[in-house]
């Protein structure tokens, strides 16, 4: 048997003359090349080629030969072709044998062996149904017949076996390449969500920092005229009081006055005016309108804090407390409808980070917290307090709203996710946020309970954490 190709071939016949006969066929002896080289020797011819042997194994019957097919599958050696007689008895026939060969090894070669010629080729072939594995050897046949069918159908075996494999590595092979561009297709389709969460988040910031920069512009705009407003307001409280006290000076001059008809017509004039009335109620009104102009120049001071146009943008040490006072004046209308707000404040150390983005982070949960409440007037709760480590702060802000069903909770950080109606919501705000907690190497957390309420919760790190190529330079 040659290297790398199977020439195991199995002979199934009842006539031990007939083994004996395909055995010298198919296994020449050692012998008959010697004899084949001295006649070589002596005559001057050149030497004849040495056959090569086939490994041949005998089987009388089809059920022997069953079994030795089945073995052989079992020890990993199958045989390439079977010789089988046409009649056996008292078995199994040639037709009923291959039938049950086929049955265990449907790639075994197979030719018929007869001496008959009433056999009805026609309808063997009919019954085996298989012409492309099948040849035909009529008795009495040539040695050469033997070996060159023996030599193509093992070689033919073999090249079936090849092709196989090779199918099963091309298979293989498109499998790994299925699987290589399913994942960079996956992996592209997982960067095209991202850009686009970039993109989103890019068009809100660009966005956001117009809108800051307007709104620090108008906010500019609109303290100096309130400080000359203010200037003048104190300088006009000075001036009533001082025209009260001027007043108050002639009401008791008036006994002093000798004409009759002067006093009666200051009488008068003083009930058509109310003067007591008016005594009474410029001081209320001058008070009121102190205090209007004192919370104007409060939101926009907010405003400004808010924005925080006019700052680097580099992470700076914030007072996190202020940064919600002036953010929770700056969304006041859009809160005071819908809900009461209350402040549970712990004790906290500044954070260093950018504050018109922890800002507008806190502005995106409290107005989603206003717009989650019902037709009933809701709670919005923030609360403030270190971690156990104190290395942490956290934030959260939590409601009495509708809550967020389990199916949209996993969606809520994607861009252009949103569950509020159309035209009402971008998407893009609790995103937005999300990406601002990841730049600050924090993290968001959220728990809702449907009908109940939602809590956000913001933990962010107390100091930034150094940069890899900072911490080389501050490594010992």
């Amino acid at each position: 048997m040659t290297h790398g190709l199977n020439r195991r071939v199995l002979l199934v016949d009842d006539m031990p003359a007939i083994h004996e006969d395909f055995r010298k066929i198919l296994v020449p002896q050692p012998a008959d090349a010697g004899l084949g080289a001295v006649e070589s020797a002596l005559f001057g011819d050149e030497p004849p080629a040495v056959a090569i042997a086939f490994e041949l194994d005998s089987a009388y019957q089809g059920q022997e030969a069953l079994a030795r097919v089945q073995a052989a599958l079992a020890a990993g050696l199958p045989y390439a072709l079977a010789f089988v007689d046409m009649r056996m008895p008292p078995g199994w026939d040639g037709v009923q044998t291959i039938e049950r060969l086929w049955q265990v090894d449907a790639r075994l070669q197979v030719v018929i062996c007869t001496a008959y010629a009433d056999t009805s080729w026609d309808e063997v072939l009919a019954t085996l149904d298989v012409r492309d594995r099948l040849l035909i050897l009529k008795k009495p046949f040539d040695a050469i017949e033997v070996r060159q069918l023996a030599s193509m159908l093992t070689a033919k075996w073999q090249m079936t076996q090849d092709a196989t494999a090779q199918l099963t590595r091309l298979e293989d092979a498109v499998v790994e390449r299925t699987r290589e561009i399913t994942s960079t297709n996956e992996a592209l389709q997982a960067e095209v969500v991202e850009r686009k969460h970039l993109q989103g988040q890019l068009v809100q910031s660009e966005k956001l920092a117009s809108i800051g920069q307007l709104a620090a512009g108008v906010a500019h705009e609109i303290n100096n005229p309130i400080g000359y407003i203010f200037s003048n307001f104190g300088t006009l409280e000075d001036y009533l009081g001082k025209l009260f006290e001027m007043l108050a000076a002639y009401e008791a001059a008036e006994v002093h006055v000798g004409a009759p008809d002067v006093t009666a017509r200051l009488r008068k004039l003083r009930d058509d005016i109310e003067l007591e009335f008016l005594k009474e109620d410029i001081p209320v009104l001058m008070r009121e309108s102190r205090q209007g102009i004192v919370r104007v120049r409060q939101i926009v001071q907010d405003l400004k804090d808010f924005s925080r146009a006019d700052s680097s943008q580099e992470f700076q040490l914030a007072d996190l407390h202020q940064g919600i006072d002036s953010t929770l004046n700056v969304v006041a209308n859009e809160v005071k409808y819908k809900a009461d707000v209350v402040k549970e404040y712990g004790v906290i150390p500044d954070v260093e980070c950018l504050p018109s983005q922890i800002n507008q982070v806190v502005m995106n949960l409290v107005v989603n917290a206003a717009q989650a409440m019902g037709e009933e007037r809701g709670r919005i709760v923030i609360r403030t307090g270190v971690t156990v480590d104190n290395d942490n702060i956290w934030l959260e802000v939590g409601d009495t709203g509708s809550g967020i069903p389990s199916d949209a909770l996993k969606r809520i950080f994607e861009p252009f996710f949103t569950t509020k109606p159309v035209g009402k919501g971008t998407g893009l705000g609790l995103s937005l946020s999300y990406g601002i907690v990841q730049k600050h190497h924090g993290r968001i957390d959220v728990d809702s309970v449907l009908g109940q309420g939602t809590t956000f919760r913001v933990t962010l790190p107390v100091h930034r954490p150094a940069s890899p190529a900072q911490a080389q330079l501050t490594a010992p």
